[in-house]
């Protein structure tokens, strides 16, 4: 299966190159959830803090200025430490 992938401290004109301040917004506060992909999703985390822990595999841990993909088909559980705003999209 495929792997969640991180890019960290992406700088702002690549960020603007993709378009990721148009995509659309999403946050949560601190909590603990499962959650599935479907499709596969890239983010960038404008705040916050969180493990993603794939069923079966290695907790990953991602915030503030990351750029993540994460593959279709993962299963996960979410923990939130720090409240999350993301930019996501499906490509």
């Amino acid at each position: 299966m495929a792997e969640i992938t991180i890019e960290r401290g992406v700088a702002e004109d690549k960020l603007e190159q993709q378009g990721v301040f148009s995509w659309p917004v999403w946050s949560h506060d601190e909590a603990e959830f499962p959650w599935s992909y479907d499709e596969t999703e890239t983010c960038y985390f404008v705040e916050g803090e969180v493990t993603v822990t794939p069923q079966g595999g290695v907790p990953v841990t991602m915030g503030k200025g990351d750029l993540v993909t994460f593959p279709r088909g993962m299963a996960c559980t979410w923990k939130i430490t720090r409240a999350v705003r993301k930019h996501y999209i499906f490509p």
